[in-house]
């Protein structure tokens, strides 16, 4: 099958008339194929597809499609627009099966562009017995047996090794033998949890050189495809090329999408003459890369394959590195290896040693599926049922299952209308052993005619969990063999999804179907079984389960009977009323009260209206009786499974719950023996738990399969493994912080265990619904709730407990902002067999109730049945659904226990003022009047707002438990007039004004005035429940709706009361009778209707369960909120004015609102006097309610915005007597699942009942009229504190309001405290503090967790008195500021340099000695690039450098300020970043608007004001004036930056900012190269501060377009400047006056020792002996020392300065460095775009000139030739065979150097060789350009003729020599190759005899003995001459094509004027002078010699043929004449006529 998609196309011409109507046709063979028309449009989109039927016949080379495009016409011929010819050569070949082709241009009839392009991609399916697999693509190949090859697949069951057994284990070399090592499949470790959310990542790939690649004379290139984009390396030629390309991937995605895409190497062999062929691949997914350590493969080879061709062996290895970055990650470096030429490809493959990659078959048996639900219409079914036939709605789904691994595809067949299908087929695929990819994924489609199939449900099986390399257990005991390959099932798979209702509507929650985000709902199940063998081929893609393995699977089919309860306590946090509201809880299918093809269960709660609970927040009224929810479902009993399950989770909570005590143990700083006492309790209670609780035995367990077995091993093996390691631990640890992350690393490894793979237990859905809406859920997984036989600790965590459920709406866009509901629900799961235990369980009464409605109308004169309409007499609540007394039917072992009795529904029964503290009457008085008469009051004096008739205010009482708070009086806070009036006009018939206005016109008739009454609830009046009459149950609405009152108002016109009666379990079986209440219990069916209307009311009156509780417990809650930190700026101002509604159970209460703050403190104690709570106390004191505290933002105008909500557990006092003090503890605050900030907050509950008064805690003190402070022993213990601020100053800040900031001041607070420094004058002269130190004494908690953060505030100094914030930041921990004030602290201020800033009054001079000069000759063997190389330990480039002693320098593989020792080179201010303007919705920081410069110290006062206070820490602090500087620049070389032109390189160039000044570098950029070395050096000069930003930029150079930045780098000068660490200009390792050292600081050593000792306090250093000893800081120096063991040199100084030097380099100063900073753009600002290697030099002006600056200039490549002289051949293989039948060859000699293909040279030909030897004497001469640092030709050429610039790239220096046999009249033939490394040179043979394949690497006998030494370098023999082999591939085995003998030369430039020597055999032909070849007279070229040819070919070979031909010509002749003159002669001897 081919299939076009015709997708678009863009530009089509206008025509003179109109615009054209585009139709688009494919033509393929002949066959011609259309899309519609589209009409009018220049840019037309068809998304058509068109498919072409190849008839079992295969695409070649030569296949191509033609496009041609047309203007559709009406009437007569459509107009030509453009046609397209598209080669079909990449789908031919086996590379894909689906080609996007993008941007095809359209021609006209003369092939000339029109400017219009066609977008298409074309899929293709191969005919069956394929050999390629599909590609990603849509093309999906669905497997009908039916339709493939009549021969019977053989049975596949001996083959291979089934998944999971023991031979598995043994077939897989490693697997079990070792088992610390990793073998399989991938590494189960979890990823750092990543936001799911769209974000930037880099894939960075590099391409370094590929090995053994097979074939003869290749030319290998590689394709790299990641995420849909392809890039290729370069063309290279031979088995073994050097690419070392870097190609970057840049991706905006969802992580969860990202790490399945996947990573394709192709190797394809190019040659121009056919198409591309694939000689080797190797795939894996992005996922992989992440999971290895630094999301990084570094330099690792790869094992390319035939995917397809299982059989097939290696195909060669490519070596790459591949780099995963997200937002901040920093790539890893690359270290290239000094062997590396050498390495060894085993020890350093991808897939790890001794696995080689096997071929491997992964078979998906797909039986069948239950469940679907409803995807198509049902109108066909509704025409059928129209006609009379039997429409069947729930099979309205025609399901087949995709199955997609990798990229490829396979499907099942289609089985149409059926929403149970049995597919019964089994699907294989073919994989590469290790597997690579990790997930499998299964999707189910319903398959549609005529629109795109539609998804139903997608599930994946990942193959890290149901596979196991057994790596990760350290065990060695012999039975822990637990590496199995990947098995699965048979069992169910669960596919979850969007709501099953179906409609007709687009589906909003159909991505949830596709497997993104949780699926809200169960949409079926699938029941498959995954095996896996190695070394198998696939014989039948898709194919029929053979019926026994049917029968096998019927035994996983077996269903047990499951019983469900829920008992609803509460259900509050509702945000607002409107409908009632219910809830329903399904397990899979069953309990969905809107899927007609389940059973009517009670499954839903009954609907109730929510009440306003006083504060903020509405809940449902349930009180006492709490509705119940019960279900009965049937599932597989995999009991087994989640019992396991359970008890690792109850092994893992619980050490998670010690684990997190210890935390806070450290967090709190507790002391040393209490974290002892904590460590030794989880140490303990860990080995406990793991030897005590054991996991099920599996032996005799149904539904056990071949994963269940391996499972059970691995996890008993691990929990061994973890138990001896913590025995170990506590016999070995000493350090208890130090065990935190091995503790945790078991935590992972237990909560990873308990992940089951197998697990079809379909999760419990809780919806809540809206009338008939489904607004929220909540999935809660069934282990959490089942019930165990097995013990406690195999028992759900919520089995038979209440827990909190917080719910969410389906795919929230707000991600959880806010709550719909919070639930407080106790579940109970267990199979029917033990339903007698949830007895034990159960709390409270469980009654069970019929109930009916009595409706009544309002009638004319009295109540009555006539107005119903619509309605029924009796009916259920809804109304809709007739009922009879009598036709209720108690379920089987039910009675009915008493009469009906009347009884209201309370929660239907709303009044206005429910659950209002405060509330307000209202009525409105009306006036009438006819037009400009007076008004009078109207008929209706007094109305409601609705208009309905009211009681008057003199009628109204006040209700009992309320009280009047003031007078009725009118509201004018609308729009009335003066008088509270509005006015109006009535149109007949209406008899009121439908719009009011506020001025009084004539025409106006009707007037009203709103008359208001605010009342008040009376806290000591408890309202007594009324005693209700039975004539009293009657409710009230003023429609047939759903709002019911209880009192009668005159405008009602409905009324109706509730019927119940109660029924019992006829034998007393406890609360586990509820689970046999199944079905309705008795609906009215009208005889006439029929059984489809049946089903509908079916369900319709489920009984009603619900629980009730004799006893209401009261309680007093307590809830602590003290302060918040880092909250969300909600205002535009940077703050926001945060308050918290306390939520818990249906009362909550608001603190106050703080103003303009992040880091509020409101230190306020909420009290709940009353809280009910209905359950055993215990209970709630095992699992109390959470607090929920929800942060809103206050705005004046506006709703007020949420900020985040966090939750707190309280702490439950059930006995009085036991003093538990709670303690405040941070708790996170979440806002869209991401961190908001935290709040410290603490939360205590009291059981009031049988407690005396005396024994609830006194009140805490008053903060204010109604607000509690939090009181003493729970809010902090504080002590008085100094905290002083140095204030240095502001840096670049931006405008505010479109005004530049000028006169700035700034505010610091902290605990309530606040101070403010002078005012900045003028910010552009001088943007420094004119007062630099300020002190704050606050009163701060002694506990660091608890304190508070200092908040700094701008503030502008504006005309007319303004003073706006103009930015704010907030330093959260004062942890690092704290100092003792008592040790002197002087050197932690003042800066090195500043010192000797201020010591200079005038000018300085500074004396440089007198220097040596040296030889040219000396300095040109060492470079400034020598130090730097001998500094990376790069011997091999830095050459004799080290010998002669010279020093090396620093290079930081980091950015300077990044380098631990420097302190970020904040030591004496650190910067501050301020922001300004609110947090945005995604997540991005606010904006920065400018920097603080400054720095705290905080230390403790004491108590008593007597006491000296301590000496102030900011002391001797530099001038704060502008200092100008000179700066000097390196820039060294960038790594790895970001490619910016198409061809995937760059041409960079540097630019600088410093202030004002900009330098630009353009004319010096590097043309094509992503590592460039620039070697450049800058010098500026500035005025610091002002221009203290240094930003380094490297752009792209483009010739037309603009250039555009690849990254810049921002340096701080003021911080270097400033730092104590001499950051200005580092210290060398000695001290030179002159060569690549030479000193260049303003200071000499000397000078700088006296200012650090001046600096530090200290006497200043003591010179003796001549310079050569030295005391400094009490220690003595001696120069001997330090120079023992150095090399002495003529460039070092005298010796006083190089001791002081030394000295100097021992006090923790910069030293001489390079840095490496990391670019970052602007699009994507948390990803590197490369790295920069550079330093900065700073030299203050006042303190004169710096010494000379380095010279970096790069390194020049020296000219080299290399001599190759050709001598002779021999044993050459004789190709061809001559006229004259003798074996011969023509050979020739071709030579080049790889990289310089341009350069090839070839000898003369030895014509007719006849035993293979051939004689040359032929001189190749090869010019080429050599690093001898970097041992790398240096190869610039152009890749295109029309490129600019030449692209330099870097090649090993190696030579290729290949012979061939010389063709005239055809292509030559290729005899053999051999590929000489320069630098690690063949040893060659002496003499031919001894040359042979072992001296090749890699080939049969080769031994490492003589491997990379250096005397194999030719570099260093110069010369070397000998045979070598030459070797051809025949039949997939390397043979000799021939030996060559050779000599090989290099020389040099100068040698080459020298030594002169020609090519082949010209002029000048010496060195040596070659003669011409003694070759045997047989060699020439026949066409071109025929006299030598007759003389040597003919003659030699014929020459008796010759003369026998000769002589028998003339015996020929002799006879012929003989014969021709016998006769006559004859004759004539008769007759004698002359006788």
């Amino acid at each position: 099958m081919l299939r076009v998609v015709v997708e678009s196309a863009h530009g089509i011409p206008k025509r003179k008339l109109g615009v054209p109507d585009p139709i688009a046709a494919v033509l393929y063979k002949g066959e011609k194929k259309k899309t519609k028309a589209i009409d009018s449009d220049l840019n037309p989109v068809w998304n058509e597809v068109l498919e072409f039927d190849l008839k079992g016949i295969a695409l070649d080379n030569s296949s191509n499609i033609e496009v041609v495009v047309k203007d559709y016409e009406t009437v007569g011929k459509d107009k030509f627009i453009g046609s397209a010819n598209i080669s079909l050569r990449d789908l031919a070949s086996g590379q894909a099966t689906s080609v996007p082709f993008k941007n095809i241009p359209l021609l006209n009839m003369k092939q000339q562009a029109i400017g219009t392009a066609i977008n298409l991609v074309v899929g293709y399916e191969p005919p069956f017995p394929s050999s390629h697999t599909d590609q990603p693509d849509r093309d999906v190949s669905y497997g009908d047996p039916d339709a493939e090859d009549d021969e019977d697949g053989e049975d596949t069951t001996g083959k291979g090794l089934q998944a999971g057994s023991k031979q598995a284990e043994q077939a897989v070399p490693g697997l079990n033998h070792n088992p610390s090592q990793k073998v399989t499949c991938r590494s189960t470790k979890r990823r750092r949890a990543l936001a799911n959310k769209p974000q930037d990542f880099q894939i960075r790939v590099r391409v370094i050189e590929g090995r053994q690649l097979p074939g003869n004379n290749v030319s290998p290139v590689v394709k790299v495809n990641v995420c849909g984009e392809t890039h290729r390396t370069r063309i290279r030629r031979g088995n073994n090329p050097y690419f070392d390309e870097m190609f970057f991937y840049n991706v905006n995605m969802l992580p969860s999408e990202l790490f399945e895409e996947n990573i394709t190497f192709q190797v394809y062999d190019s040659h121009s003459l056919r198409a591309d062929s694939l000689m080797g691949e190797f795939k894996l997914d992005v996922g992989y890369v992440y999971d290895e350590p630094a999301h990084s493969v570094l330099r690792k080879w790869l094992l390319l394959s035939d995917l397809e061709d299982s059989s097939s062996g290696a195909k060669g290895y490519l070596k790459v590195t591949m780099i995963l970055m997200g937002n901040g990650d920093e790539p890893q470096a690359e270290r290239r290896e000094a062997n590396d030429e050498q390495d060894d490809i085993e020890s350093n493959l991808l897939v790890p040693a001794g696995v080689t990659l096997r071929s491997a078959s992964i078979s998906l048996k797909v039986y069948r599926a239950e469940d679907m639900p409803q995807m198509d219409d049902a109108f066909i079914q509704t025409v059928k049922h129209v006609f009379g036939k039997d429409g069947d709605k729930k099979n309205l789904v025609d399901p087949f299952l995709e199955m997609s691994y990798s990229g490829k595809k396979l499907g099942t067949k289609i089985i149409e209308k059926n929403a149970n299908p049995e597919w019964n087929q089994i699907m294989n695929m073919q994989a590469k052993f290790p597997f690579m990819s990790e997930c499998i994924k299964l999707t189910v489609f319903d398959w549609d005619r005529l629109t795109k199939n539609d998804i139903i449900g997608t599930a994946f099986l990942n193959l890290g969990k149901i596979a196991s390399s057994g790596g990760e257990i350290e065990v060695s005991t012999a039975d822990s063999e637990v590496g199995f390959l990947p098995a699965f099932g048979p069992c169910y798979v669960n596919l979850y999804g969007s709501p099953r209702e179906f409609s007709g509507l687009p589906d909003p929650y159909e991505e949830l179907n596709t497997g993104k985000g949780e699926g809200v709902a169960y949409r079926g199940r699938v029941l498959i079984e995954l095996s896996s063998k190695l070394d198998e081929k696939v014989d039948k893609r898709v194919d029929d389960i053979s019926s026994d393995d049917i029968l096998l699977a019927q035994k996983y089919q077996r269903k047990r009977k499951y019983s469900l309860c829920a008992v609803f306590h509460s259900a509050c946090m509702l945000q607002e009323p409107g409908e009632p509201i219910q809830f329903e809880v399904s397990i899979g299918n069953y309990g969905n009260k809107q899927d007609s093809t389940c059973k009517p269960l009670a499954s839903t709660t009954q609907y109730s209206f929510a009440v306003f609970d006083g504060n903020h927040y509405y809940y449902l009224p349930w009180a006492e009786t709490k509705p119940v929810v019960i279900l009965t479902s049937y599932w597989e009993d995999i009991t087994h499974r989640l019992d396991s399950v359970n008890v690792l989770l109850f092994i893992a909570e619980r050490l998670e719950s010690h684990l997190t005590s210890l935390k806070m143990a450290i967090l709190a700083k507790e002391s040393e023996s209490r974290l002892v006492e904590i460590w030794l309790k989880l140490i303990n209670h860990t080995i406990e738990d793991l030897s005590s609780f054991q996991l099920p035995v599996m032996e005799g367990q149904s539904n056990l399969t071949a994963l269940d077995l391996q499972i059970k091993k691995l996890r008993d093996a691990t929990v061994v493994n973890i138990r001896q390691m913590a025995q170990r631990m506590r016999g070995e640890a000493t350090d208890v912080k130090a065990t935190v992350s091995e503790f945790e690393d078991w935590l992972e490894r237990l909560k990873q265990l308990a992940e089951e793979p197998q697990n079809s237990f379909p999760d419990v859905i809780i919806w809540m619904m809206r009338g008939e809406k489904r607004v929220a859920y909540a999935r809660v997984p069934a282990n959490r709730i089942i019930y165990s036989t097995t013990g406690e600790e195999a028992c759900g965590k919520f089995c038979g407990r209440t827990q909190t459920i917080f719910m969410q709406y389906p795919m929230d866009k707000t991600q959880g902002l806010k709550i719909p509901v919070q639930l407080r629900v106790n579940m109970w799961l267990g199979l029917s067999a033990h339903e007698k235990k949830f007895n034990s369980f159960a709390e409270g009464h469980f009654g069970v109730f019929a109930e009916m409605y009595e409706n009544q109308a309002k009638g004319i004169r009295s109540w009555g049945t006539t107005g119903l309409v619509g309605r029924h007499k009796f009916s259920d609540v809804t109304g809709k659904v007739k009922l009879k007394e009598e036709r209720f039917m108690p379920p089987r072992e039910w009675d009915w226990e008493g009469d009906w009795f009347f009884e209201p529904e309370r929660c239907l029964l709303t009044e206005a003022d429910a659950g209002h503290t405060e509330f307000t009457d209202e009525v409105f008085q009306n006036e009438t009047r006819f037009p400009g008469g007076e008004w009078t009051p109207a008929s209706e004096p007094y109305t409601d707002v609705n208009g309905e008739q009211a009681q008057g205010p003199g009628e109204m009482d006040c209700p009992p438990g309320w009280m009047w708070e003031d007078e009725w009086s009118y509201d004018v806070n609308r729009a009335v007039d003066e008088n509270g009036w509005e006015y109006g006009i009535t149109i007949p018939p209406e008899n009121k004004p439908k719009s009011w206005v506020a001025a009084e016109k004539m025409y106006h008739v009707h007037r009203r005035k709103r008359l208001v009454r605010p009342r008040r609830r009376t806290l000591d009046a408890v309202v007594t429940t009324e005693r209700r009459t039975s004539g009293d149950d009657w409710e009230y609405s003023s429609l047939i709706g759903w709002k019911f009152h209880r009192k009668e108002r005159s405008s009602d016109m409905f009324r109706r009361r509730r019927r119940r009666r109660k029924m019992a379990p006829s034998d007393h079986m406890g609360a586990s009778a509820i689970f046999r209440l199944e079905g309705a219990l008795g609906v009215d069916v009208d005889e006439k209707a029929s059984k489809a209307d049946a089903t509908k009311l079916f369900g319709a009156n489920t009984p009603n369960v619900s629980c009730s509780f004799s006893r209401c417990y009261r309680y007093h809650l307590r809830v602590y909120v003290y302060q918040a930190k880092n909250l969300c700026a909600m205002d535009k101002d940077s703050f926001s004015d945060p308050y918290v509604h306390v939520s818990f159970l249906n009362v909550s209460k608001t603190t106050e609102v703080i103003k303009s703050n992040l880091n509020p403190t409101w230190d306020q104690t909420l009290i709940f006097e009353d809280v009910e709570i209905y359950g055993d106390p215990k209970t709630v004191g095992h699992q109390p309610p959470s607090v929920v505290m929800e942060l809103y933002d206050s705005d004046q105008v506006g709703r007020d915005e949420p900020m985040g909500y966090c939750t707190c557990p309280p702490i439950v006092k059930l006995n009085s007597g036991v003093a538990i003090t709670p303690k405040l503890l941070w708790f996170p605050v979440t806002k869209k699942g991401r961190s908001a900030g935290q709040m410290l907050v603490a939360a205590e509950l009291l059981l009031k009942d049988g407690m005396n008064e005396g024994d609830i805690p006194l009140l805490p003190p008053m903060k204010s009229d109604t607000l509690f402070m939090v009181p003493q022993g729970i809010r902090p213990v504080v002590q008085l504190t100094a905290i002083e601020v140095l204030t240095w100053g502001l840096r670049n800040m931006k405008t505010y309001q479109l005004a530049s900031v000028s006169s700035p001041s700034l505010v610091v607070e902290c605990g309530g405290e606040v101070v403010q420094t002078a005012v900045i004058r003028n910010f552009k002269k001088n943007p420094n503090f004119p007062g630099s130190v300020l002190l704050l004494k606050v009163l701060l908690p002694k506990q660091e967790m608890y304190t508070p953060p200092i908040i700094l505030k701008v503030v502008d100094h504006r005309p007319f008195g303004r003073k706006p914030v103009v930015g704010q930041c907030t330093v959260d921990s004062l942890e690092e500021y704290r100092c003792d004030p008592s040790l002197n602290n002087n050197e932690m201020v003042m800066s090195a340099k500043m010192a000797m800033i201020s010591a200079t009054p005038g000018d300085v001079i500074i004396t440089i000695e007198d220097r040596p000069i040296l030889s040219a000759e000396q300095e040109d063997t060492v470079d400034w690039w020598s130090k730097f190389y001998a500094s990376l330990g790069d011997r091999e480039k830095c050459g004799p450098y080290l010998q002669k002693g010279y020093d090396t320098l620093q290079v930081y593989d980091c950015e300077l300020e990044e380098v631990p020792e420097f302190c970020g080179l904040t030591d004496f201010c650190s910067t501050f970043k301020l922001q300004r303007g609110k947090t945005e919705d995604e997540g991005e920081d606010p904006s920065i608007v400018g920097e603080f410069k400054g720095s705290f110290r905080v230390y403790p006062l004491h108590d008593d004001p007597g006491m000296a206070a301590p000496p102030r820490q900011f002391i001797q602090l530099p001038e704060s004036g502008p200092q100008e500087c000179l700066v000097r620049i390196y820039v060294v070389r960038c790594i790895d930056l970001q490619p910016k032109d198409n061809n995937g390189l760059c041409d960079p160039y540097i630019k600088i900012h410093l202030g004002r000044k900009r330098v630009d570098d353009r004319e010096n950029y590097k043309p094509n190269t992503l590592n460039p070395e620039f070697g450049r050096t800058f010098e500026i000069s500035c005025f610091l501060p002002h221009d203290k930003d240094l930003k380094i930029a490297v752009y792209d150079f483009d010739l037309l377009s603009r250039d555009e930045k690849v990254g810049e780098t921002i340096i701080d000068l003021e911080n270097r400047l400033l730092s104590r660490f001499s950051s200005y200009c580092g210290l060398p390792q000695s001290y030179c006056i002159s060569g690549t050292n030479q000193w260049r600081d303003q200071l000499k050593p000397s000078q700088i020792l006296q200012n650090v000792a001046k600096l530090r306090g200290m006497s200043p250093p003591v010179l003796q002996m001549d310079g050569n000893s030295l005391s400094f800081a009490g220690k003595q120096y001696n120069l001997l020392d330090f120079e023992a063991n150095m090399v002495a040199h003529q460039h070092l100084g005298p010796a006083k300065e190089r001791l002081a030097l030394h000295v100097l380099r021992n006090q923790g100063l910069v030293p001489e460095h390079v840095e490496t900073r990391t670019l970052y753009s602007s699009y994507q600002p948390t990803l590197s775009q490369g790295r920069i290697q550079m330093w900065v030099d700073i030299f203050p002006k006042s303190l004169g000139l710096p010494g000379p600056p380095f010279v970096i200039e790069p390194r020049k490549a020296k000219r080299c030739h290399l001599r190759a002289i050709i001598w002779n051949t021999t044993d050459v293989i004789l190709d061809e065979t001559s006229i004259t039948g003798e074996n011969m060859s023509d050979i020739y000699v071709k030579g080049w150097m790889p990289g310089m293909e341009q350069d090839k040279q070839k000898t003369d030909v030895h014509y007719r060789s006849l035993d293979g030897d051939g004689n040359f004497n032929w001189r190749f001469i090869f010019d080429f350009d050599y690093l001898p640092a970097e041992q790398l030709c240096l190869v610039s050429k152009k890749n295109r003729f029309w490129n600019l610039d030449k692209t330099e790239f870097r090649t090993p220096p190696k030579l290729i020599i290949q012979i061939w046999d010389n063709d005239k009249f055809s292509l030559d033939d290729y005899l053999g190759t051999v590929e000489l490394d320069l630098l690690h040179l063949i040893p060659p043979a002496k003499r031919p005899e001894k040359c042979g394949m072992k001296m090749i690497p890699g080939m049969e006998g080769w031994s490492q003995g003589s491997k990379g030494s250096p005397a194999n370098s030719l570099f260093s023999q110069k010369s070397v001459r000998g045979w070598w082999p030459c070797l051809i591939e025949q039949d997939g085995k390397h043979v000799i094509g021939g030996k060559v003998e050779m000599t090989l030369e290099i020389v040099e430039e100068k040698e080459m004027e020298e030594k002169p020597a020609g090519k082949g055999r010209d002029e000048p032909n010496m060195n040596p002078k070659l003669d011409p070849p003694n070759r045997p007279d047989t060699s020439f070229f026949w066409f071109t010699n025929p006299c030598k040819t007759m003389k040597f070919i003919v003659w030699r070979r014929f020459k008796w043929i010759f003369i026998m031909s000769i002589i028998l010509l003339l015996v020929l002749l002799f006879l012929g004449i003989l014969f021709y003159s016998l006769p006559n002669y004859i004759s004539m001897k008769i007759v004698k006529p002359f006788s």
